[in-house]
């Protein structure tokens, strides 16, 4: 039965009781807690729909329609390419910048190429060596995170996938150069946070931010893979969850429905939000910069209980 339906049952049970004289109101209360956890769980759960969307905007989408003369580098000088991660520079606003984002496929082709946009060890090294480039140049770094995880293959376990994305989170916390971060769909785990430190993190409205996937938490906590729904709305995994917690900084608004029935108003409110930042956190000083950053990444998980 839909939510709606059971809170005009739940109307009509209220009034029942109040024209008999019979006081039901613990009873009736708890029912109506129970119908607000279903209502939080399904909203939330159509969020990770949204954010999964197979037609939804990836980074590239949104590279082409903010930045102008975009030009992707490759390889981290160590083994090689990892297509799941793009990096290069371009302008945005006439400002030279670096790119570097999670980069998901549509067809079976681009998947296997992109490997699902879950990045290897590589990949996040060819991020820090742009990084590392983009201090050296002055340049601000803006990040579009998109991925389930970082790839959990033997390949990368051989090649060292933990060390890299650690080395990525200690080093981007030092950057000298403003950092802007943009969760674009699924921002899962460690392999989010490899290229999502920075002075600035904001999420699209229906994206997603978590340690672990739903379906992943339902089958260790929960010990059912069916309860995904369940697992999402506990995960408290969406963007106004995580600005609540302050573990963001700003949600950006997407059009009705999702950014992928308007990628180009999506990727026009997105440029807004970045000109605007980069206007303002560009003129600070840099080790000022750092340090704020550093006690902003500080704050995130701690909690008070009060006596």
């Amino acid at each position: 039965m839909e939510i709606s339906t059971l809170r005009e049952k739940l109307r009509e049970l209220k009034s029942l009781t109040e024209a008999s004289g019979l006081d039901a109101s613990e009873e009736l209360g708890q029912i109506e807690a129970k119908i607000d956890a279903g209502s939080k769980t399904e909203l939330t759960w159509k969020q990770v729909e949204l954010a999964r969307h197979p037609q939804r905007p990836y980074a590239l989408d949104y590279i082409e329609r903010i930045f102008d003369n975009f030009i992707e580098l490759h390889g981290d000088r160590y083994f090689g390419d990892d297509p799941a991660v793009i990096g290069g520079l371009g302008f945005l606003a006439g400002r030279p910048v670096t790119i570097l984002a999670n980069q998901k496929g549509r067809t079976l082709k681009e998947n296997l190429y992109r490997n699902h946009g879950m990045a290897n060890p590589e990949g996040y090294r060819k991020a820090l060596r742009l990084a590392h480039q983009a201090e050296k140049f002055k340049r601000p770094i803006i990040t579009f995170v998109d991925t389930a995880g970082a790839y959990p293959g033997i390949g990368a376990e051989e090649r060292g996938i933990g060390e890299a994305i650690a080395r990525n989170l200690r080093e981007f916390s030092q950057l000298k150069t403003p950092i802007l971060c943009v969760i674009i769909g699924e921002g899962g785990s460690g392999g989010a946070l490899g290229i999502c430190v920075g002075d600035k993190i904001y999420m699209m409205e229906n994206a997603i931010y978590s340690v672990i996937s739903p379906e992943g938490c339902a089958s260790i906590l929960l010990r059912d893979a069916a309860r995904a729904k369940d697992a999402a709305a506990m995960l408290r995994i969406t963007s106004a969850d995580l600005l609540a917690f302050k573990v963001i900084n700003g949600i950006i608004r997407e059009p009705a429905g999702g950014a992928h029935l308007d990628p180009d108003e999506a990727a026009r409110l997105i440029k807004e939000t970045l000109i605007k930042d980069l206007e303002d956190i560009s003129t600070r000083n840099l080790s000022v910069l750092v340090r704020y950053r550093n006690q902003k990444i500080r704050k995130i998980g701690q909690w008070r209980e009060q006596a």
